[in-house]
């Protein structure tokens, strides 16, 4: 069975019967997952507007049209096609992910799905992804790869608040808490007398077993939570990473008035403001500055260099480059 990836009023109940054995994985994939099903599928797990929107402006037709399942009323499993190496084998990058789904067999999505759903017909969400499967991956494919290039910059910027939860696991194991721990990571996770509740498909037992339980913090909304409890080796939970809406503010330099020296106030702001890929419509309400002349600010920082701009449709997009990233981290130490 593959991800479960919504909320429900439905509790599963994971019993524990011996003190659980806890390993954390830093892995990009499930914060892909859960931006797209918070930012394409509708289902809003607490992603600022402003990131909703710039996440799905970047991607197209068929990607919106591939996440469509994801969207469906009630509860929804997803395919392990969403995510294809499991978190609990480590290591697996968003490109290797989408390099994985191009290389699927359309047949293999097909399997996937009657393995994921069982016998009978699929549920109809997903009747559109199995008579053109290879249309899905493709166009999953794509979306993944877009949703990732609005991402990745906070990902990167995020490694202290991932190395702090790191510390923080490591330190609840070696001190034998781990059932405090697993009780606080989510509010819609509640650590009962026989183990752990969790939002499910359906009401159901699972027994750990002998199990390990692997955590998976994400960069998602409060609400956000994505679980494996199928997995042989292992059950993963997937959470909002401590901390994690405070990357959703705008990055403030304590050196500010150093960059503003280097290259003006106003753009020494609007690098700031680019804490994500935004559209100059975007970029002018959060600056409150006029478009003609955001559209000079912005000629200058693109001839040093600073900023990219690319057209898509009728939007003008603008991205800082890694060379203003340099700057700002030099700025900000």
């Amino acid at each position: 069975m593959g991800a479960q990836v919504t909320r429900t009023n439905v509790w599963s109940e994971l019993r524990v019967s011996s003190t659980p054995k806890l390993y954390l994985s830093i892995s990009p994939n499930l914060t892909a997952l859960a931006m797209i099903t918070d930012a394409l599928a509708g289902r809003r797990r607490g992603l600022p507007e402003l990131w909703r929107r710039a996440i799905s402006s970047r991607v197209g037709p068929l990607g919106h049209e591939a996440v469509r399942p994801l969207s469906a009323p009630g509860t929804s499993i997803a395919p392990d096609s969403l995510v294809p190496n499991s978190p609990v084998s480590g290591d697996f990058s968003i490109q290797a992910q989408i390099g994985a789904l191009h290389d699927l067999p359309g047949e293999a999505l097909v399997e996937d799905l009657e393995r994921t759903f069982g016998p009978g017909p699929l549920p109809a969400h997903w009747r559109a992804a199995a008579e053109r499967p290879t249309r899905w991956l493709r166009g999953y494919a794509g979306a993944l790869a877009d949703v990732w290039s609005t991402t990745e910059p906070l990902w990167k910027r995020a490694r202290p608040l991932l190395d702090r939860e790191v510390e923080r696991v490591g330190v609840t194991t070696v001190r034998g808490g781990p059932e405090l721990l697993l009780g606080a990571i989510s509010d819609r996770i509640v650590y009962g007398e026989r183990g752990l509740l969790l939002p499910g498909p359906e009401a159901g037992t699972h027994e750990l077993g002998d199990r390990r339980i692997v955590l998976v913090p994400m960069l998602a909304g409060r609400d956000a939570l994505v679980l494996g409890l199928d997995d042989p080796g292992a059950v993963w939970i997937a959470y909002p990473v401590p901390g994690a809406e405070s990357m959703w503010r705008k990055p403030v330099a304590p050196a500010l008035d150093e960059l503003s020296a280097l290259v003006g106030p106003v753009r020494a702001d609007l690098l700031c403001a680019l804490d994500q890929p935004m559209t100059m419509s975007m970029l002018a309400t959060d600056m409150k500055i006029a478009p003609s002349g955001l559209t000079y600010h912005c000629d200058r920082l693109r001839a040093g260099r600073l900023i990219t701009r690319e057209r898509r449709g009728r939007e003008v997009w603008i991205a800082r480059t890694h060379r203003a990233e340099e700057l700002l981290e030099l700025f900000r130490r």
